[in-house]
């Protein structure tokens, strides 16, 4: 199978992409442009909101930011993007910065969808300012950094109105490839599966620095670095690879136990550089997980391997995908590729077997809009949140922990700086 062969197939419409339809909901006339507004002028924050402008209907009418230079970048980059596009450049009343930025934006009225690619400590914070304004929500993961903001998304979740939808942002899944493979997954292609193996090899991120900055800017400039504001790389980074496996299996695993470290980086932060999780699901089936975050020499590679009793699959970000077996099959424009052949994004946008991945989850939620078909993927996420703090909380301890454990534990991390200080 190729791309043209699953789109006219009827598969990419039963894995949820979709072709935007010029239809009326809600009080958006027929091709009518969603208004929308970006909080969070980072590397991923532009990336994504380019492609939401370039692909689908919506129009960047506003932004936000709790750091001036980054707001400045952010309506430069925009307004080029609008002329281009036969667009306006944002007006001044729709440019907000500071801690309370976000409020702003959701108080809004030109503004009809809010994407938030902030650092994850604020994600829940401000997704529910979004949802209680209102708003259509564009969430990036991961929704909650501990099992208290996981609790309180779910909740939100619950406040969702009919009219709202709120898409986290799995990207992955809607991948054209990935969505064909799994379709077969589901389906029954590799039998009983019996066992999964999943890697995420990065190289390390790179230092943000600003002369002049004071500690608390530092750490919220290099917010990876820390566990407080990235939920450490297992939650932040690894998380698209553990949501694929619970997606494809069907279920959200029992318990944990891992090990890991920090036995290679030596700068600021406290996020551990590899880990090694042994995650239970029902049935016995077990998800070996491996990944590292580390280096600076230019080695990638992400992926999934199940293995069932009538086939196994091979599902990586770059290389051959493809079902061995009794129901052998593969994506025709990925076989020439050698198996980690690809480039690390640290924007997130991939190419290789990702390579229209934003695009149709951003053309799928706009839809959602549009067709008055709304998505509410909040507990959703939050379910894959919880599944990497079980294998972080597992991993901090030396032990196997539970479910049910990690749930009664309630752990719960602090920003530990006031945010006034940047108004």
């Amino acid at each position: 199978m190729n791309r043209r062969q699953f789109l006219h197939t009827g598969t990419g419409a039963a894995a949820g992409l979709l072709i935007l339809k010029p239809s009326a909901a809600f009080g958006y006339p027929a091709n009518s442009a969603v208004r929308h507004g970006l909080l969070g002028c980072g590397n991923r924050g532009t990336a994504v909101a380019t492609s939401f402008a370039k692909n689908t209907s919506a129009k960047v009418v506003a932004l936000a930011d709790i750091f001036p230079d980054k707001l400045a970048a952010g309506r430069d980059h925009f307004n080029q993007l609008n002329a281009s596009l036969g667009g306006q450049p944002i007006g001044e009343k729709l440019l907000f910065h500071g801690p309370d930025a976000f409020e702003q934006l959701a108080a809004s009225k030109d503004v009809d969808l809010i994407q938030i690619s902030t650092p994850p400590f604020f994600h829940v914070e401000h997704l529910s300012a979004a949802v209680a304004a209102g708003k259509h929500v564009y969430c990036e993961k991961p929704v909650g950094i501990d099992v208290r903001q996981a609790r309180q998304a779910l909740d939100i979740a619950k406040q969702v109105k009919p009219s709202q939808s709120v898409d986290v942002g799995f990207q992955c899944r809607y991948a054209p490839p990935i969505a064909a493979i799994a379709e077969r997954i589901q389906n029954g292609a590799l039998g009983k599966i019996g066992s999964v193996n999943g890697y995420y090899f990065a190289p390390a991120s790179t230092e943000m620095l600003r002369a002049g900055e004071g500690p608390d800017e530092y750490r919220l400039r290099n917010w990876l670095w820390y566990r407080a504001l990235s939920g450490d790389i297992l939650v932040e980074q690894n998380i698209h690879i553990i949501d694929l496996c619970n997606w494809m299996l069907g279920a959200r695993p029992l318990k944990a136990s891992a090990t890991g470290g920090r036995n290679i980086l030596t700068h600021a932060g406290d996020c551990w550089d590899n880990y090694q999780v042994d995650f239970t699901y029902p049935g016995d089936v077990r998800l070996s997980f491996a990944s590292t975050q580390f280096g600076d020499y230019g080695f990638f590679d992400a992926g999934l391997r199940l293995f069932g009793a009538t086939g196994s699959a091979n599902v990586p970000y770059s290389g051959p995908l493809q079902i061995v077996g009794a129901q052998a099959w593969a994506w025709q424009e990925s076989a020439e590729a050698a198996q980690g052949s690809g480039k690390f994004a640290a924007n997130g946008a991939f190419s290789d077997n990702l390579a229209f991945a934003d695009r149709e989850k951003e053309r799928s939620f706009i839809d959602s809009i549009l067709s008055g078909k709304p998505h509410n993927q909040i507990a959703a996420g939050v379910e894959t949140a919880l599944t990497c703090m079980l294998g972080r909380m597992a991993g901090y301890r030396r032990r196997e922990v539970t479910w049910d454990e990690l749930m009664a534990h309630g752990e719960s991390y602090e920003l530990g700086m006031n945010l006034a200080q940047f108004a």
